[in-house]
């Protein structure tokens, strides 16, 4: 083995893509994957088939995981974990961080090093400038795999903590699941109106390419705990908000989204909020409904 050998077990889009860029930089990859026939393709590139998951682990010290989850890590290496020992498990699956750090400590156990990863990029993103990867885990397993990590993506280091990978990377994926959801219900608001999504888009492009700017001014008073409401007022939102429930009910939408938004902004304006700014909101969510 040497510092050009690196396993890619799990070939979903992630993960061939993962290989193929491998491939691509000169490595030599070797791959693994419960459905034999979607290795073909990066074998016919010049990737090694592994006849099973130890002969993958034994392949490489570096091993990628491109997997759903940590079930399906564990229901793929547990077979094997015997042969884990020396090697560097890199996880790119999504998870809790809390499943990450167990996941680190099982490794660890097996005499495996362990690195959690949060990949910010589509499969064809991998290798192209512009995308980049949360990692985290110990900093000197990271420094000593860099170079390699930095052929599918830039890299961004979190720190020694394993979960903290997965905790920005999940932290991404709530504001981006919550903003994509809020386009689709106003998509299908504008559709009962006979507005397809082509004529909003001029309107919905300059409206969240706008939010950094508001992101910017509202972050140094939120981690002051500070919510003044001199730019925008809690009772205002809600009332917007209102009229927006009342907007998609009149068109025969489905209501859940906007009617879970009031039901944040009623319960600030509860908590005696109406006159602060939207931002005091962040208490409110602080605290897991009763």
């Amino acid at each position: 083995m040497s510092e050009r050998d690196v396993t890619v077990i799990g070939l979903g889009p992630m993960g061939q893509a993962i290989a193929g860029a491998l491939l691509d930089s000169g490595h030599r990859v070797t791959v693994w994957n419960r459905t034999a026939s979607r290795a073909d393709e990066l074998v016919a590139r010049g990737a090694g088939r592994a006849g099973s998951v130890r002969e993958a682990l034994a392949a490489s010290e570096l091993v990628i995981l491109s997997l759903t989850d940590h079930d399906a890590m564990y229901a793929v290496l547990d077979p094997a974990a015997d042969a884990l020992s020396g090697r560097v498990l890199v996880n790119l699956g999504s998870d809790t961080p809390e499943k990450s750090r167990a996941a680190a400590r099982w490794a660890a156990g097996h005499g495996a090093q362990y690195l959690t990863g949060g990949v910010q990029a589509s499969p064809r993103d991998i290798g192209q400038p512009g995308s980049f990867t949360f990692y985290s885990g110990p900093r000197a397993v990271f420094d000593a795999h860099q170079d390699t990590l930095r052929v599918l993506t830039g890299t961004d280091y979190r720190g020694e903590d394993p979960a903290l990978a997965a905790l920005y990377y999940q932290l991404t994926m709530d504001m981006f699941w919550t903003a994509v959801l809020g386009w689709l219900h106003a998509v299908a608001v504008a559709g009962a109106h006979g507005v397809s999504a082509r004529e909003l888009l001029p309107y919905a492009s300059p409206l969240l390419s706008g939010l950094p700017d508001f992101l910017a001014f509202c972050t140094p008073r939120i981690d002051a705990g500070e919510h003044p409401g001199d730019a925008d007022r809690l009772a205002m939102g809600a009332a917007s908000v209102d009229h927006v429930v009342h907007t998609a009910r009149d068109a025969g939408v489905d209501t859940a989204l906007p009617e879970a938004v009031l039901a944040v902004f009623r319960r600030g304006m509860a908590a005696g909020h109406a006159d602060d700014s939207v931002t005091s909101l962040v208490e409110v969510l602080k605290r897991a409904v009763a």
